[in-house]
């Protein structure tokens, strides 16, 4: 990708803000909704809305003419995300579980943050070793 091309795609179009402000509607509903119940508001987190809107934009703004590549590119997304997903799912059960035994609230999440990582390049070396699926 040269320079042109790169500074295309990183300028915002008039879409872009549209995604911008119905993803942040969603992310502040859901906060908002966190105030009446936090199992609700955990329903609606742990749904895929960021992956299904994404999968949405991609199928209306790709550039690819033909309809198969577009729709495996999509199922590509869905497929990977999948594997991405795996890693982060022991986090929120350690979160609790350190947030309840007085761990402070930053030191939580950073300790997280490196157990996601961990795991994620485990998953990927596992994977790589294995089987056929290579994620990086």
């Amino acid at each position: 990708m040269d320079k042109n091309e790169l500074i295309k795609v990183l300028t915002p179009s008039f879409y872009d803000v549209i995604k911008i402000l119905m993803t942040a509607v969603i992310i502040l509903f859901v906060t908002k909704l966190q105030l009446l119940s936090d199992r609700l508001s955990a329903l609606l987190i742990a749904l895929p809305l960021t992956s299904i809107l994404a999968m949405i934009w991609m199928r209306h703004e790709s550039k690819v003419a033909d309809e198969a590549r577009r729709i495996s590119s999509i199922a590509d997304h869905a497929y990977y995300t999948f594997w991405f997903v795996l890693p982060t799912l022991p986090m929120f059960l350690v979160i609790p579980w350190m947030l309840r035994r007085g761990h402070g609230f930053y030191v939580t999440l950073f300790i997280n943050a490196i157990l996601t990582t961990v795991l994620f390049w485990l998953l990927v070396v596992a994977l790589k070793k294995f089987t056929s699926i290579e994620l990086m």
